[in-house]
């Protein structure tokens, strides 16, 4: 019964993951750190090397499962998945008609998980502190990025697609938001959508790629350098705050590809400027209460994670 349960919880971890993953702004790496996933996470990709090609040719099928850790990848994997193909409307929805209270909700939860995941330091040194500085600046650096143009053909779906997986395992920076910066984003939702196969192939193939080269890299750094890599990693969330910061207002638009007028440059101000600005209500108490929420929904998930581990 509890192998039942933790394979539920695992689930929903991915589901939660795979709901960050549609927001630019948002990683799932995020998720995974803050559910406590995130180690064993990597390892199990890193697992996917020679031995485990070598296994699956001989056919030793029960052996290589073992190897890779194939039951977690794949309870985890069918939760981001079906989080992906049965939300992305949803949140689509949400980022057009109730952006406030969304990205309130987000800078909630970033917050408080950056807060509870630099508890793991155990021992603060300036080389720490400085780690914490310098993955802020790196994440709000690249939050500032403006989306360019970049090739419609199908080569660099599979670039961008080995591009975004990198950040997607890093808390804090955006797969989506980098999707958004090469101008693929709209087009790998739309295929999520359309179900256009070949692409999501492509994109699916970069990824894997990026996925296997990156995850050992980052797993190395959290065994050799564990309270530099995790300052850096809660850096990187505290600075994406730029991105998900709930008040914008819109310098520039693009023309997306449907024809649609969508926002191109943004700069974030003060919620009690937004309505002269704007011309729009700032909806500040629906913010409140939203970001309340990325609070304690976050500190319920940590204490959940607790007693389940207990037990």
């Amino acid at each position: 019964m509890s192998g039942i349960k933790n394979s539920v919880l695992l689930f929903l971890k991915g589901m939660s993951m795979g709901a960050a993953d549609i927001v630019p702004g948002v990683s799932g790496g995020s998720i995974a750190l803050i559910t406590g996933i995130y180690e064993k996470l990597l390892d199990s990709i890193k697992s996917i090397d020679k031995t485990a090609l070598q296994l699956l040719l001989k056919g030793q099928m029960n052996n290589f499962w073992t190897h890779v850790n194939g039951g977690f990848l794949l309870t985890l994997v069918a939760g981001i998945l079906t989080s992906i193909f049965t939300l992305s409307k949803l949140i689509t929805f949400l980022m057009e008609e109730y952006p406030i209270p969304l990205w309130s909700f987000f800078c909630g939860l970033i917050i408080i998980s950056a807060i509870i995941i630099l508890r793991d330091i155990k021992r603060w040194t300036i080389a720490a502190f400085v780690a914490l500085i310098i993955g802020t600046v790196i994440a709000y650096g690249v939050t500032s990025l403006p989306p360019t143009s970049t090739p419609d053909a199908i080569w660099f779906v599979f670039i961008a697609g080995a591009i975004a997986i990198s950040a997607m395992i890093l808390p804090g920076i955006s797969g989506s938001f980098l999707l958004l910066i090469l101008g693929q984003y709209e087009r790998i939702l739309s295929a999520v959508s359309s179900k256009d196969v070949l692409t999501l192939a492509v994109f699916a193939t970069g990824c894997i790629t990026g996925l296997l080269s990156f995850s050992r890299l980052i797993s190395w750094l959290l065994k050799n350098f564990h309270a530099i890599t995790i300052a850096v990693l809660s850096g990187f969330m505290l600075g994406s705050i730029n991105k998900i910061w709930p008040w914008k207002q819109v310098i520039s638009y693009r023309m997306s590809s449907s024809g649609a007028q969508k926002p191109f440059l943004t700069e974030n101000i003060l919620p009690q400027n937004y309505l002269a600005v704007t011309g729009q209500e700032s909806l500040f108490l629906h913010a409140i209460v939203a970001f309340s929420f990325g609070i304690i929904l976050v500190l319920g998930i940590e204490r959940a994670a607790y007693y389940i581990n207990r037990t």
